[in-house]
């Protein structure tokens, strides 16, 4: 996200916290939060409905997913019911900051620049940034991929991690952005490009779901952690879900969901 719209949504949330902190005080006495989504029966989620196995949509053009397992589960037990709304990934703290959604839960990566203007929870989830190449490319370290193409998603993590590898990503002939990661290795399949820089849960799921003939190198451009997004002052809210993640955590429940979609609990939630 470029830094000049990050400063209008830090305008738009700070603006909103004046005003209700001149009706109702600077404590938590005016976060309506839980109460709005209790009240409305629906918590509205946000996501990228391309990117699998967090969220994304199957042969019948449901949307599933480990996300969305967990979220489904966190409502029920709220006593409401999940909305997954799919929404522009590239604007995605502007439809956090005016109301659209209730939270952003997506393989959401944590990172100082959006917790700036986002309430995070704890992260649940490790990940990582990686280059996946065709299985024949003579590509196996990031300085071979000099003078090559590569490509990723646009408003992704991935664009941040391009950019906290300066050397790297100016080595490269050119960055393609694309919509969503799967375009991206579609093009990749057919040799429009010569890398993607992508997250590592989303590669492997995509290889092993695919059986396309893909290779992840050894070098990662960054580890990171997914945690889930919310307004910033909308404590209550978080702090719920995440009480109730901790208790499904403790109860198996997110093992299970983690086995069924990751192929092992690799969870952190607890940890």
């Amino acid at each position: 996200m470029k830094k000049a719209f990050l400063l209008l949504i830090v305008g738009v949330l700070v603006s909103g916290a004046v005003f209700a902190g001149g009706k109702k005080g600077a404590d938590q006495a005016g976060d309506q939060s839980l109460e709005k989504v209790l009240k409305a029966k629906k918590l509205v989620l946000g996501l990228d409905d391309a990117f699998p196995p967090m969220g994304f949509r199957n042969e019948a053009n449901e949307i599933v997913g480990y996300d969305i397992d967990l979220a489904r589960e966190v409502a029920r037990r709220l006593g409401v019911e999940l909305a997954p709304q799919p929404i522009d990934w590239n604007a995605k703290e502007q439809e956090l900051a005016t109301g659209q959604i209730d939270c952003i839960w997506n393989g959401f990566t944590i990172t100082e620049e959006r917790a700036k203007v986002i309430r995070y929870t704890p992260p649940y989830l490790k990940n990582a940034q990686v280059i996946v190449v065709k299985g024949s490319s003579p590509v196996r370290t990031l300085a071979s991929l000099a003078g090559k193409k590569a490509g990723t998603q646009t408003g992704s993590s991935s664009i941040d991690a391009l950019d906290d590898a300066p050397e790297f990503k100016n080595s490269l002939r050119e960055v393609v952005e694309y919509k969503d990661f799967l375009t991206a290795l579609m093009d990749l399949d057919v040799g429009g490009i010569d890398a993607v820089v992508i997250d590592l849960v989303v590669a492997n799921d995509n290889i092993r779901r695919s059986g396309k003939d893909f290779r992840i190198l050894d070098e990662r451009l960054g580890e990171e952690e997914f945690g889930i997004g919310f307004r910033k002052g909308d404590e209550a809210l978080a702090n719920r879900v995440w009480e109730i993640l901790l208790e499904m955590a403790k109860d198996g429940t997110v093992a299970e969901i983690a086995n069924r979609w990751l192929g092992a609990d690799i969870s952190i939630i607890g940890k």
